[in-house]
């Protein structure tokens, strides 16, 4: 992991067109090729970032950009696609690395892990027709819970939560922006899942074009017994 502390500004190039002018930004490049652009506000998503595989060069400025005040420029290119990210470093302040090891992942609680595997087994529940690709599919990000396909063949982003709030739709959508950088995935669709989901978060939801899906664990685990119900 290298962190690097720099005045710049940067332009993602591509299928989308971003540009952050000239301030003082957080720089952090992964073992995995990722490089992601923070600031010092915004919570944690970054302001912008190259997902990988990648590959990032480190060149001089050309007589324009060096006249600017440029002192070198990082082009990370992607490797699927022709999306680039160009930071032009004006000033370095701090330049850290750290071998960060081998993660073991996150760890969820007993009933997420739960929903989790079970939503997985029986993926039908998010319609007919849907296929699992995979759990933990990881991201520059983080991992999403579940990635699946419907029944047309298009990419489906699952968010899974015991209780659904706001915080469960702003995560999910993030994932959905990048994910849908990919074209080998994109377009790709989300489903906010959970055992119970906030009146907020679905407005929410529903207002971004994510689907609310509401999971009942127990009949999941085969211990809803119908027979014994009153209603």
């Amino acid at each position: 992991m290298r962190l690097v502390i720099a005045r710049c500004s940067v332009d993602y190039v591509g299928r989308l067109r971003a540009h952050l002018p000239l301030a003082v930004r957080l720089l952090m490049v992964k073992a995995d090729g990722s490089v992601l652009v923070h600031s010092d506000g915004g919570s944690y998503k970054p302001l912008n970032w190259m997902s990988p595989p990648a590959t990032m060069r480190s060149v001089a400025p050309d007589e324009t950009d060096a006249e600017a005040g440029v002192t070198e420029v990082w082009n990370v290119q992607s490797a699927k696609t022709d999306d680039r990210l160009i930071i032009s470093i004006h000033e370095r302040f701090s330049d850290v690395s750290h071998d960060l090891g081998v993660d073991p992942g996150l760890i969820k609680d007993g009933v997420e892990a739960d929903l989790q595997r079970l939503l997985a087994e029986q993926i039908n529940r998010l319609g007919e027709g849907h296929t699992l690709i995979r759990r933990e599919y990881m991201t520059a990000i983080g991992p999403v819970d579940i990635l699946a396909r419907d029944a047309s063949g298009a990419t489906v982003a699952v968010e899974l939560k015991r209780r659904g709030d706001i915080d469960g739709v702003e995560q999910l959508t993030r994932y959905l922006e990048l994910l849908n950088r990919d074209p080998l995935l994109a377009p790709v669709k989300g489903i906010f899942a959970a055992q119970q989901i906030k009146p907020q978060a679905r407005v929410l939801a529903e207002d971004r074009g994510i689907t609310c899906l509401t999971l009942d664990y127990d009949a999941m685990r085969g211990v809803d017994d119908r027979d014994s119900r009153l209603f």
